[in-house]
């Protein structure tokens, strides 16, 4: 099912709904262990009511492409990737028009009952708001989607794909590899591991254990800093980038059939050297969480950062939940350590409300997180090409409010977030971001739709008043939603 935040709402609603053994901390979920919790025949319910006609019925509910022989335990789907965006910014001087113009495919499917693959691709060019082509100028990066090229003096061309596979060998085993992202938490945001940056290789190995009560991942990673990774530029030549190696341990533990807790613990190794050689040892695949910890500690240059979660479920409603994080403690700087902690709550089926979802969120990371640790010559931050791969502001407060309403296939999606941001120890500057859709969902196969949205942005700087900038960005998207963009920062 398509992993986009606001589609996936009909997932978790039932997931709260169930008492049972589903991990909901880690994501994507994993089909083979979350069958059983998570029926798509519920979708099918929500939204199968236009027709019975097969003609229009491919057209509104199947995938495009679907080839089951029938003899076979074989399945293949096929479906698009696009967005059409056209929209402008209000804000702009210049009045210039803006727009993404996406195109790409993606294909997924069983062979027999134990392995599952899936591919994508799409290629992209577009023309940003100012604070996202301010972005993209500094950070050499389109949020989450890689590296660009100029397209027609101030546009944007970039391209990503992803892809991987997922065995189960043994009931309680799964292993993937491929290229894509992870998120670890039960919020909007994760303070330990998100999805907001780029695609990376990985490969993941979950295990649950007692009739599914304790679920345990090791993820292993390569990501990359976009710093020259030799000392000698070869002429002509696509540059080399400085690699590092990655590796994440999350132990979930169902405490009864409304508590879960989780521990975490990720580690950036010692980046490549001036030829790109990394000096890895062999605690790289140790796969026990928090083993390495008494040897590394905290601030050593393999940069170490731990957490845990919770989850609380009130209801079948209404489920609580939060994280902590620890990056460095050492409080070397005046304006702290590498400290963070979140809480929230979501609410399905809200005030009595089929189908209306509201969630609030609030975080408070230090600016002292994710970054390198001192001394460390080389970049050893908790990122991945130029981007942070947790909290998506990096560091400060931020308040989320989320509503979203579904009547049929109409949608209705709004979101607040209120940032106040640190830098050099004080709050530099704060922002209000306002986004809002209304929409039609033609194909919820691949979540398929039409919509209209206005996205407002203030940044106030606290001591420069003059330097204010607003966003008030208005669009129209004929998009397939089927993985998360973070622009809100």
């Amino acid at each position: 099912m398509p992993n986009e935040y606001h589609f996936s709402l009909l997932t978790e609603r039932s997931l709260a709904a169930k008492d049972s053994a589903t991990h909901s901390g880690i994501k994507p979920y994993i089909h083979f262990f979350n069958s059983k919790y998570v029926h798509v025949a519920d979708t099918h319910r929500i939204f199968k009511y236009i027709t019975d006609d097969p003609a229009l019925d491919a057209m509104f509910f199947k995938h495009v492409v679907r080839v089951e022989p029938a003899k076979e335990n074989f399945k293949l789907r096929l479906d698009p990737i696009l967005n059409f965006e056209e929209g402008r910014d209000f804000s702009d001087t210049l009045n210039s028009r803006l727009n993404t113009n996406t195109r790409g495919v993606i294909g997924s499917g069983y062979i027999g009952d134990k392995f599952y693959f899936e591919t994508m691709f799409a290629e992209n060019q577009s023309f940003f708001p100012g604070y996202l082509t301010n972005y993209v100028k500094s950070t050499q990066i389109v949020p989450g989607q890689g590296r660009w090229k100029t397209f027609k003096t101030t546009g944007y061309d970039y391209a990503f794909s992803s892809g991987f596979i997922s065995v189960q060998p043994l009931k309680n085993l799964n292993i993937q590899v491929g290229h894509g992202k992870q998120k670890i938490g039960n919020g909007y945001r994760s303070l330990l591991l998100s999805d907001n940056g780029f695609n990376y290789p990985y490969a993941r190995i979950t295990q649950q254990w007692f009739k599914g009560r304790v679920n345990y991942t090791n993820i292993y990673s390569v990501l990359m800093n976009l710093d020259q990774a030799a000392a000698i530029i070869t002429p002509n030549a696509e540059r080399l980038y400085q690699k590092k190696a990655a590796s994440f341990q999350y132990l979930s533990v169902n405490l009864s059939k409304s508590i879960n807790i989780g521990f975490f613990q990720g580690m950036i190794w010692h980046a490549g050297d001036d030829r790109n050689k990394q000096d890895i040892s062999w605690q790289y695949i140790n796969p026990v969480i928090y083993s390495n910890l008494p040897q590394y500690w905290l601030n050593n240059k393999n940069n170490i950062l731990i957490g845990s979660d919770i989850k609380i479920k009130i209801t079948n409603k209404i489920n609580l939940y939060g994280q902590v994080m620890a990056d460095d403690l050492s409080n070397t700087k005046q304006y702290g350590n590498g400290l963070g902690y979140q809480v929230g709550v979501n609410y399905f089926d809200a005030f009595g409300v089929k189908n209306l979802f509201f969630q609030a969120e609030y975080n408070d990371v230090n600016e002292n997180s994710y970054m390198s640790p001192l001394g460390t010559i080389t970049n050893q931050s908790y990122s991945h090409y130029n981007q942070n791969i947790a909290f998506t502001p990096g560091s400060g407060k931020e308040i989320i409010v989320i509503g979203d309403y579904k009547w049929k296939r109409f949608f209705v999606n709004l979101k607040y977030n209120y940032q106040n941001l640190l830098k050099s120890g004080e709050y530099y500057y704060s922002n209000q971001l306002i986004n809002a859709r209304i929409g039609y969902l033609v194909n919820p196969a691949y979540n398929f739709n039409v919509n209209l949205g206005m996205t407002y942005r203030g940044q106030n700087f606290n001591n420069f008043t003059n330097l204010n900038n607003q966003t008030n960005y208005i669009y129209l998207g004929i998009r397939t939603s089927i993985y998360n963009l973070y622009y809100d920062f």
